[in-house]
């Protein structure tokens, strides 16, 4: 056995991975038994230094004949050297690769000079030309030389980027025009997806659309019947002069997804979504009653419907939720159109049930279910997503806040903590989008973009890298976050004065989160781990999502105790409010209020005690005697003026606790 030389990698070896699965076929060369052996080669058969098929092999190869090899591609033989045993190739820049004989013999595969790649090598400005003025001429010239006269769209890119198209782009734009002419010229199997193969057929003289029908006839399997469906529906122009021919087509399509059901949920409905869109857009009658439909089998997988949808093609699911108000009637559509959002891991069927209630007039409810979910931490990252990328939206405006960005960094933390691998968009957009954080931050005070900023720092579900990246541009916006980055600085503005009581709780409340809740959590997931299938096991599911709960809370008692300051509350300063004091305020109408301004842990309205970090403690925190200030509620919305009548040190309760 020679040796084998290894070769650097050059642009001939960008046909490897199509030339190893697709073996070049001769499109005029005969077969290897037909080949004339040359006599300096049958003279060493003869000797025994070369079997008969290597010679044979070879003697389809003389200098300038085109090869391939399954590990170094395309070449091209530049000269024979008998007297030493070798065969020299070019590989592509590699010139006059040597090869013994016998190995080249075993190893190479000749090309005709009328193949494609062999065309292209010696006139690639005539095969460019060819692309462009026949793309029909070009595509049967190239799956001439393909293993069984086929090639999928992708193995044709292949072949031809960056020769005769400079890249994916330009190729995809070429290959929309070449479809159309290639089902417009007959004679072709034309693939709905880029993974499925090219091919050449017989063409009726009936037409492409009429072989399609046929073709569907002759399909017996549930995705061979789906692809020829989808062809059909594609070229739906050529049956409006005669919708009466797919009739039958349309009714065995119904039949076959009612055999399939249950052996085939998902492509039962994806068969049936392209039928009733075939019909609609023909104007055919609707069913007669008996026959299977779309709204019928929603109605008996009601259940199942928001994993069902999610899994159908993204250009099919628009049509299967409009459908949901007809199968389920107006009482009943809403509700599971909005228990499909938590279900799907697609943003598009969001964006498609949002729509859905526009176009029933029903928004309100949308909006109602997206707010709650937010509230309770239940919204998904498909959800989150959605609402990001429409946040530009007239409709979706008043989502655009602080606590979507809370949303978002929940969402992203109980995703990472999932046994269930998802979707990644919603980490991505964060990171790529520029301006979403700023504009989800816009607007917020003080307290609120600290607040942001610390989560933001803390979460587990992002990168180091990322997490300074994102604060690098709330720091160009807000440069008094600087310290929270750099750790330099007064950092007093960030410290947490709580009362000594409050601060021993909450240590209590972490010890207690780490020794017994957190270890007791991942013994129940280990437990529900072993009853099976984990994407209907509803005690697993319920387990992960206590322990994401249990992990941000952790995260959140392990954050505030790092910023957490104890105090007794000992002679506050009372020239002004300030944390420890007693301040009672008198408003226009004579009305008297005494309010407490104690801890960051401390607030208990019932008793009057306030924490200095509520927007009523903010907004006294600093004022005098005397001074007239706007004193918000409790909900921050709306504010009344108050004059300060009074300031002293609180000697209550409160502060003997603490």
């Amino acid at each position: 056995m020679p040796a084998i030389f290894s070769l650097a990698p050059t642009p001939s070896r960008r046909y490897l991975k199509w030339f190893s699965r697709y073996p070049v076929v001769s499109m005029s060369t005969p077969s290897l038994s037909q080949i004339s052996i040359q006599p300096e080669l049958q003279k060493m058969v003869d000797e025994g230094k070369l079997t008969a098929a290597a010679a044979r092999n070879l003697s389809g190869m003389e200098p300038g004949a085109y090869c391939t090899h399954k590990s170094w591609g395309f070449g091209r033989v530049a000269a024979w050297n008998l007297p030493e045993n070798q065969i020299r190739i070019d590989f592509g820049p590699r010139k006059a690769h040597p090869m013994q004989l016998q190995y080249a013999g075993d190893n190479l595969k000749p090309i005709p000079a009328e193949h494609l790649l062999a065309r292209k090598a010696d006139d690639l400005p005539g095969v460019k030309k060819l692309a462009m003025d026949d793309p029909t001429a070009f595509v049967r010239l190239a799956l001439q030389g393909s293993d069984q006269g086929k090639l999928t769209p992708v193995q044709l890119a292949a072949m031809l980027t960056p020769d005769v198209f400079s890249g994916e782009s330009e190729f995809k734009r070429w290959w929309e025009g070449a479809k159309k002419q290639l089902k417009k010229a007959g004679g072709f199997t034309v693939p709905a997806k880029k993974t499925d193969p090219i091919e050449t057929r017989e063409a009726s003289a009936a037409g492409q659309h009429h072989d399609l029908l046929a073709d569907f006839k002759a399909a017996r399997k549930l995705k061979e019947q789906i692809v020829v469906l989808d062809q059909i529906f594609k070229s739906i122009e050529d049956y409006k002069a005669e919708p009466a021919a797919l009739a039958p087509v349309l009714e065995m399509a119904g039949q076959s997804a009612q055999r399939n059901q249950r052996l085939d949920i998902d492509a039962a409905f994806e068969l049936l979504v392209t039928r009733d869109e075939i019909a609609a857009a023909a104007g055919l009658p609707e069913p007669a009653e008996g026959t299977p439909t779309l709204a019928n089998l929603m109605r008996e997988e009601e259940a199942r419907l928001g994993e069902i949808i999610g899994n159908l093609p993204a250009a099919k699911q628009r049509y299967a939720l409009h459908t949901l108000p007809i199968a389920l009637g107006d009482d009943r559509w809403s509700a599971r159109a909005l228990s499909i959002l938590p279900q799907t891991h697609n943003a598009r069927v969001v964006g498609e049930v949002a729509r859905l209630f526009e176009a029933k007039g029903r928004t309100e409810e949308m909006h109602g279910f997206l707010d709650r979910s937010i509230r309770d931490y239940s919204v998904t990252c498909e959800m989150l997503l959605w609402l990001c990328k429409e946040r530009g939206s007239e409709k979706y405006a008043d989502f655009v806040s602080p606590r979507l960005f809370g949303a978002i960094l929940s969402a992203l933390e109980r995703d990472s903590f999932s046994e269930i691998k998802r979707s990644t968009k919603l980490h991505d957009l964060l990171s790529s989008d520029r301006e979403l954080i700023s504009e989800l931050l816009n607007g917020a005070g003080p307290a609120e973009l600290r607040a942001a900023a610390r989560a933001l720092l803390a979460t587990p579900s992002l990168e180091e890298l990322d997490k300074r990246s994102l604060m690098a541009r709330l720091i160009k916006l807000h440069p008094e976050l600087h310290t929270l980055l750099t750790g330099g600085g007064d950092d007093r503005p960030s410290a947490l004065i709580v009362s000594w009581s409050s601060l021993e709780k909450r240590k209590l409340e972490l010890d207690d989160l780490v020794n017994k809740q957190i270890p007791k959590n991942i013994e129940e997931i280990s437990i529900a781990r072993e009853y099976g299938d984990l994407r209907e096991n509803f005690e697993f599911k319920a387990a992960k999502e206590m322990q994401t709960v249990l992990a941000r809370r952790r995260v959140e008692l392990e954050s505030d105790l790092g910023r957490a300051r104890g105090t007794n509350f000992e002679n506050p300063d009372t020239s002004q409010v300030s944390i420890g004091t007693v301040v009672e305020t008198k408003d226009a109408a004579g009305a008297m209020e005494k309010y407490v301004i104690l801890g960051a842990w401390d607030g208990d309205p019932e008793r009057g005690m306030l924490s200095y970090l509520t927007a009523i403690g903010q907004a006294l925190l600093g004022h005098r005697v005397g001074e007239t200030i706007n004193l918000p509620d409790e909900t921050g919305q709306s504010s009344r003026p108050v004059t300060i009548t009074s300031i002293a040190a609180h000697q209550g309760p409160g502060a003997a606790a603490a």
